[in-house]
């Protein structure tokens, strides 16, 4: 059997996201000669603004806490999550001169509480392996074969054996998340699950919304309903009323969890006081009444509610606001209770993709094998981060998809370079 050397190739990296830069690193580490293309001026700007701009590296918790909370196809990520956990990820930052910190939350945070300390970081590292970067958007594959055989760029053909789509979703379209890994994936044969905005703020036509824009809410319960599914979730945090609905954390976990078709009508419960029974609550009303016994209703809710949020209970409550706490009826101060416990806010929908901090939906795991990242349509072409149809909650879990997936697809398309130097 004759056997002949193949051209030196390479791998094409396309992305300098979370998930592009861990691939680029990890695949130059395991030997190959990588370049890796990004269309923005500088690598890692969605990075930048994680966080608030302190980028929430990951979360500290183990491995089934981890794909709990990932709720779109968290079981997919199971070989990539297990093969480069969290220990790994603060372990690799640690080793590039990123000191960690873990906050409340299990939240791990640079030291430094700068996004630009861990770009900066991972710039340095890449730059050390040797990685070609490349200003240069992706346009095309160039497939033979069944085989990828290059990247056609709008300046010029690559030509490689191997090719790792890191180009994030659609939120954040300034960062150069624009949807065109999904464009270049469903040319060669792939199944993009269409985006939608996940961890987005909610919309309401409640005007209490507005009237309250700029109150938040600290250590409350919020439950998201479907008309048609019931309960959806359920969380304790931080929440805040907009100018166009509700925002904050909890809210934006529960995103989530609203139906890809939107044909379900949807609406939150929030208990104001959930460290409190409904007994125990009605006493401590029935304790502040007896305090402020001569005080008009509207004036006795000084030491339970905000005071933008005052007005809207007394409101919604049907009491009259002149009303003598005195004279309130058992009645009454029960469905006062009830207000606490439930307070409904009806949700019209999701805010704009554009405003979402992760995208739901795009390449189909079904496509993908999950302990490679390597498509099973394509021989050498790899996916890594938010273009794979997987989303998580709020709390460094999305980035850790990304370290995870982009160290699996580096680290294998490397050694399927590496086997493949001889042909028959």
């Amino acid at each position: 059997m004759k056997y002949t050397k193949k051209p030196r190739t390479e791998l094409v990296v396309i992305g300098g996201g979370a998930a592009g830069l861990m691939a680029a690193i990890t695949a130059s580490m395991s030997g190959a000669q990588v370049t890796l293309l990004e269309r923005n001026d500088r690598v890692g700007r969605k990075l930048l603004i994680t966080g608030k701009g302190r980028c929430n590296l990951t979360n500290n918790c183990d491995i089934q806490q981890m794909i709990s909370n990932i709720p779109r196809n968290g079981k997919f990520l199971y070989s990539s999550l297990k093969a480069f956990d969290v220990v790994n990820t603060m372990s690799f930052f640690e080793s590039i001169g990123v000191s960690l910190k873990t906050e409340r939350g299990n939240r791990v945070f640079p030291q430094s509480d700068k996004g630009m300390d861990v770009v900066d970081a991972l710039l340095k590292k890449l730059c050390a392996q040797g990685v070609k970067i490349k200003k240069a958007r992706a346009c095309e594959l160039i497939v033979k074969n069944g085989e990828i055989a290059g990247v056609r760029t709008d300046r010029g053909d690559i030509m490689c054996a191997a090719a790792i789509i890191c180009t994030g979703g659609v939120s954040y379209p300034k960062t150069g998340s624009t949807g065109d890994g999904y464009r270049m994936a469903k040319i060669v044969g792939h199944t993009v699950i269409p985006p939608r905005p996940s961890l987005v703020p909610l919309e309401s036509a409640d005007s209490i919304c507005a009237q309250m824009q700029g109150f938040s809410l600290k250590n409350v319960a919020l439950s998201l309903f479907g008309e048609k599914s019931g309960k959806l979730y359920e969380d304790f945090g931080e929440m805040q009323f907009t100018h166009f609905g509700i925002s904050g954390p909890i809210v934006l976990s529960a995103s989530a969890h609203l139906k890809r078709e939107g044909t379900e009508k949807y609406h939150v419960l929030l208990d104001l006081k959930p460290a409190l029974d409904e007994k125990k609550l009605d006493a401590r009303i029935l304790r502040d009444f007896k305090e402020f016994s001569n005080r008009n209703f509207a004036n006795a809710l000084d030491k339970l509610a905000g005071r933008l949020m005052i007005p809207v209970l007394v409101d919604r409550s049907g009491i009259s606001p002149e009303t003598k706490v005195n004279s309130i009826t058992r009645q009454q101060r029960a469905a006062l209770v009830k207000l606490f416990k439930e307070f409904r806010i009806d949700i019209t929908g999701p805010r704009p993709v554009e405003e979402a901090v992760v995208t739901s939906g795009g390449i189909c795991v079904k496509e993908i094998n999950p302990s490679t990242m390597e498509s099973k349509l394509v021989s050498g072409l790899f996916f890594a981060g938010e273009v794979i149809d997987c989303d998580a909650y709020t709390g460094g879990f999305n980035l850790q998809i990304a370290w995870s997936t982009g160290h699996a697809a580096g680290k294998h398309a490397a050694r399927k370079l590496a086997e493949g130097d001889f042909i028959e």
